[in-house]
């Protein structure tokens, strides 16, 4: 997962505010806040995951599957914005 290095200020700047969110999850539930505050908590942490893992993957993509230079026979550029779009829209 080397590509990860050069965005890794990027990633780790989410994954903290994930941490942070989950913390807030533990505050919640020990302070016993409403369930629709937990709820609201605890679905802000799933998308924040979602839209890391998108970001990840639309890296991997971009560099392991089809880099044109590395693999000339890889999908075009239309193709690789129609498969990011579908990964896109399923990870949110």
């Amino acid at each position: 997962m080397t590509h990860t290095i050069y965005e890794k200020q990027k990633l780790m700047a989410r994954v903290r505010r994930i941490r942070g969110q989950v913390e807030a999850i533990e505050r919640a539930l020990e302070s016993e806040a409403g369930c629709e505050q937990v709820l609201h908590r605890i679905a802000g942490v799933r998308g924040a995951m979602a839209g890391l893992m998108a970001e990840v993957v639309e890296e991997h993509i971009r560099t392991h599957l089809v880099d044109a230079e590395k693999y000339p026979g890889a999908l075009d550029p239309d193709a690789t914005e129609q498969l990011l779009e579908v990964v896109r829209s399923y990870l949110k």
